[in-house]
């Protein structure tokens, strides 16, 4: 279907051998735009243009920041395509309120107690969305400040409004028995899929059949872009094993689509809430769990990292935060303790002549 774009001067001047050429140009700024109408690179040419206009008019300001940032490779290159997504909306917020900020008022250092004044009020409501939104109107200055457009980034630190304390939080086995209760099969199968890979939600609603061999998952993570090789536990075989083809993608819906970011978390809320689990787990949980699991298992941080694709310091920081939660480790160390005293029976009197 062919778009009429608005805004296009046309523009017809004879040739010498007596034919007639006809030029387009954007209205608003006079730039001459490739391609024919009607084609991708003319509408890519219009879309161009008027970008180029809405960054000359607002030059000098926190609206023109933003467009630059997010022509960089900072946003375009260095987040994943679902982070853009989200940070989308964060960046809308910030612009609609501060967009046609000066930036010589922004690097004023007194400039600071006015950014924290707009996110305490967002925080009255919404405390994690305030966070977020300042935190990434703090990166956008962050990134003005070395691409040398500000001088001082007035944000650079705050004071979160959105206390958080997850170190525990992990899917111990009667949270999950009692949410594969209630869940359907296509559920069941992303849960399994998350406990025994370790992966993220979105690289698994995106995880297409041709990554399994038969033996292991191979993909690349969408956010860190790191290829992981992730051989498959007896239990996870078998559901793919048995698990029908209905698209390309091993996760599907009841009617056998991809799944929408969107309607997935829907869905996992709605099995969630039937599950009437009492702690507040997330689909996220399922990752910190997976570490968890691979490290009672006896697994060593690299060996953890290299399933997951966490760097090893990260590796490190979840089993420090959650292995508190479970009993099997202390009850190994306890039986380790007992095994060896009980092959050392002069370990007490060697202790107290030492």
């Amino acid at each position: 279907m062919r778009v009429k774009l608005k805004g296009i001067n046309k523009v017809r001047r004879p040739l010498a051998d007596g034919t007639v050429r006809t030029h387009y140009y954007h209205r608003a700024t006079g730039t001459k735009l490739v391609g024919e109408p009607g084609t991708a690179e003319f509408h890519a040419s219009f879309e161009a243009a008027g970008r180029n206009a809405a960054l000359a008019r607002s030059e000098g300001s926190v609206e023109w920041l933003i467009r630059r940032y997010q022509e960089s490779r900072a946003w375009t290159k260095k987040l994943a395509a679902s982070t853009r997504e989200i940070a989308a909306y964060d960046i809308k917020a910030c612009e609609e309120k501060w967009g046609a900020t000066p930036l010589k008022i922004v690097e004023n250092p007194k400039s600071r107690p006015g950014f924290l004044r707009w996110h305490e009020k967002l925080a009255e409501e919404h405390p994690r969305a305030a966070d977020a939104k300042l935190a990434r109107l703090a990166k956008i200055f962050a990134w003005g400040v070395d691409q040398g457009h500000i001088r001082h980034n007035p944000i650079a630190t705050f004071e979160r409004a959105y206390k958080s304390e997850r170190a525990e939080m992990i899917w111990l086995p009667e949270h999950v028995a009692a949410f594969e209760k209630v869940a359907g099969s296509e559920i069941k199968l992303a849960m399994m899929l998350a406990l025994h890979t370790g992966q993220r939600q979105a690289d698994l609603l995106a995880l297409p059949w041709s990554a399994w061999d038969g033996h292991a998952l191979s993909l690349r993570q969408g956010k860190s872009k790191r290829q992981v090789y992730v051989p498959a536990t007896r239990a996870l075989k078998a559901a793919l094993d048995s698990a029908p083809r209905r698209a390309t993608t091993i996760l599907v819906t009841q009617r056998g689509g991809g799944w929408q970011k969107r309607y997935f978390h829907d869905v996992w809320s709605d099995t969630f809430a039937k599950a009437l689990i009492a702690d507040d787990l997330h689909f996220h949980d399922l990752r910190g769990t997976a570490v968890t699991m691979l490290a009672e298992a006896g697994c060593s941080v690299p060996e953890i990292a290299t399933i997951t694709g966490h760097s090893q310091a990260h590796a490190q920081k979840i089993l420090d935060r959650y292995l508190a939660r479970t009993r099997s480790l202390a009850e190994s160390a306890i039986a380790k303790l007992d095994e060896h005293r009980r092959n050392r029976p002069n370990v007490q009197t060697e202790l107290q002549t030492a």
